[in-house]
């Protein structure tokens, strides 16, 4: 991994201010000032840091009316100021760049703020000691399986915060109402129900939980999905607090899970506090149309990204294309962020790293990777990587080109030398090959070849085990609904996932066939609420109460197949064989050591004989193997019957 800097957005601008000479007078030399315990700026962020990082710098965002009239200086062993900054755009922001040498200590001090009148305002900063060695953050893998939940739809634990006007200081929430009949309204789930379940989710066979988004989302309306942040330092309180996100992190670790946070630096909420009054003329991109609508802002008025992800690797791509991707906005509602305005890229970053320090992340998913700044993204990526060497972050690519997912990682061999610094893409063209598998008929070039085709584009991946591979999201159809309702076919993709050389990331709700027939793609319908997450609910998930039999069952299976799945050291990192499709079966073997472990896919609903004589190079001849789904043993010999559709997973290690 390149050791990245990002002093560089620190670089000198038109507006910048040298403050080395006469806005701070101290050096290692000087010994911490008496603490004046008060604040009196709005708002400064990152709120605290930490001591002992690779990289030295901090840039403070304050955020003060008429600050920019104010010199700002230190008095604290350790801590100089380099350089402070004004907006173009608003008097009501300062960039404070800090060098924290390593004579610093943990502790607090005052930052004091003057201007040429003599009035002064105080704020008190913290700096703290690590948690633990940055090493020793370690990241997600091809030994994990991640249950990613929507957490506004999975239990409610806390009624009480599901209203915010009731909660003391959240009048002001524009979104006051719960209404589970609304598919797009709040529903009420929240942190406490996640940490009571990970009993369930860790007894399935997990072993890392990914919630979306859970900042707070203080817009008009449709703000369950976290997606539209409002505030980056802020746990959404209808969520809960910043204490139960740490205590998610910490019960998860306790049970030897991990913990992944979903973040955005493409965009925010149109309602962020800092839409208002903009420090910078170029803060977010193609601003022009904001400010002239920005007391009556409506879609008509927004400048859409053209969704032209394409345009990252297109070597004939115009100019025109690359901006439409990379600067439109998301939508109306979510402003599209600047990279390119370098208080903005380095405000992402420390954002990042702050919330990995604060919550004790395990890893990040980043959304939608290919839309900002691509080359901020790379220095996103390798700051965060350069600070934890073990860390992991999965970036959203959805292509379904396994060219356009292997450009995104770290390694490729790219023609136009860019290198991601991003460990992990996802796979989202496996996704696509596994369902049209189990859909289609079987013919030469279709049925269960999309599978083995799929599988041979790995030759493309720099590491095809560190990409993420998933049987569905947030943002598309369920499985189930994907396969047309058919039990069987969701088992075998279900496995097919499981038994890769990947990640894998399952969605709540497929263990207990969860689905979206009534309006197949709907979002809100995606994202049911998990049954047994609500007080009076007739079903309960959690329980088995109410689940039909093939809910059970598939319950089971998933359980049965995960748990193996969490200590196979085969699966986690094996070597991979796998045949081409034959008489409508397909067999991939993961070996490694003494253990191999095979998985059959049979589509073929009448009984069929397959000759072994044709996996001979595998050397499972005369060896006894078990069927870890229902214990039943078989040995190798020169033929199998196959009763029935379904898949087998055969493993040679001994119970």
């Amino acid at each position: 991994m390149k050791k990245l800097s990002y002093l560089f957005f620190s670089c000198i601008l038109v507006l910048g201010v040298s403050c080395k000479e006469n806005a701070n007078s101290n050096t290692n030399e000087v010994v911490t000032s008496k603490l004046i315990n008060k604040s009196d700026i709005e708002r400064i962020e990152p709120p605290n840091w930490w001591i002992g990082f690779e990289n030295d710098s901090l840039q403070l965002l304050v955020k003060h009316k008429n600050i920019g009239n104010y010199t700002p200086s230190i008095s604290y062993r350790g801590v100089s100021i380099e350089k402070v900054s004004k907006g173009n755009n608003s008097n009501n922001y300062l960039f404070i760049d800090l060098v924290i040498s390593e004579s610093a200590s943990p502790g607090t001090f005052n930052i004091s703020f003057k201007n040429d009148n003599g009035d002064e305002l105080i704020d008190v900063y913290q700096l703290k000691e690590r948690v633990k060695p940055a090493e020793d953050y370690i990241g997600f893998n091809s030994s994990d399986a991640i249950y990613l939940i929507t957490p506004d739809r999975f239990a409610n634990a806390n009624p009480d915060n599901d209203t915010p006007i009731a909660m003391e200081g959240q009048e002001g929430l524009l979104e006051k109402t719960v209404d589970r009949n609304d598919n797009y309204a709040r529903h009420g789930g929240d942190i406490e129900g996640i940490i009571n379940h990970l009993e369930y989710i860790n007894d399935l066979g997990f072993t890392a939980v990914w919630p979306q988004p859970m900042l707070i989302n203080d817009m008009k309306e449709g703000s369950y999905h976290g997606y539209a942040i409002t505030d980056l330092y802020k746990i959404d309180p209808r969520f809960g607090t910043l204490g139960e996100y740490q205590k998610l992190s910490q019960k998860a670790k306790e049970k030897g899970m991990k913990l992944i946070m979903d973040q955005v630096a493409n965009h925010c909420g149109l309602e962020h506090w800092w839409m208002k009054d903009l420090p910078f003329k170029d803060w977010v991109s193609l601003q022009e149309n904001y400010e002239k609508n920005i007391d009556n802002w409506d879609w008509k008025s927004t400048i859409n990204s053209n969704h032209r992800r394409t345009t990252n690797q297109d070597i004939y791509a115009s100019q025109y294309d690359k901006d439409g991707n990379s600067q439109g906005w998301f939508v109306a509602t979510m402003p599209d962020l600047n990279q390119r305005n370098p208080f903005m890229a380095k405000y992402i970053i420390q954002n990042s790293i702050w919330w990995i320090e604060t919550a004790q992340l395990d890893g990040i998913r980043q959304d939608t990777y290919p839309y900002p700044d691509k080359a901020f993204m790379s220095n996103w990526a390798g700051a965060i990587m350069t600070e934890y060497p073990n860390f992991s972050i999965v970036g959203e690519e959805w292509s379904y080109n396994p060219l356009l997912i292997g450009y995104w990682q770290e390694g490729a061999n790219n023609r136009d030398g860019y290198d991601s610094n991003l460990r992990s893409p996802m796979d989202f063209a496996m996704q696509q090959k596994v369902v049209e598998a189990f859909n289609e008929e079987e013919s030469w070039d279709k049925g269960l070849v999309k599978i083995y085709e799929g599988l041979a584009n790995d030759f493309h991946y720099a590491k095809p085990k560190d990409i993420m591979v998933f049987e569905g999201n947030h943002d598309m159809s369920r499985i189930f609904t994907q396969l047309k309702g058919d039990v069987v076919n969701t088992k075998m993709a279900v496995a097919t996932y499981a038994m890769m050389p990947r990640i894998l990331q399952m969605y709540y709700g497929t263990e207990i066939l969860m689905d979206d027939f009534d309006k197949p793609g709907d979002h809100g319908l995606i994202r049911t609420d998990y049954p047994g997450g609500w007080e009076g609910d007739t079903v309960n998930a959690f329980t088995g109460q109410g689940l039909t039999e093939d809910q059970k069952n598939m319950q089971s299976f998933v359980k049965t197949l995960l748990n193996y799945r969490k200590h196979s050291k085969a699966i986690h990192d094996g070597k991979t064989v796998h045949f081409a499709p034959f008489m409508g079966t397909y067999f991939l073997f993961r070996s490694l050591g003494e253990e191999t472990v095979v998985m059959i896919i049979n589509k073929n609903e009448k009984p069929i004989t397959i000759d072994l004589k044709r996996y001979a190079e595998i050397g499972l001849d005369g060896k006894t193997l078990t069927n870890i789904i229902t214990g039943d043993s078989f040995t190798w010999k020169d033929d199998i019957d196959l009763n029935e559709k379904g898949v087998l997973i055969l493993t040679t290690k001994a119970n």
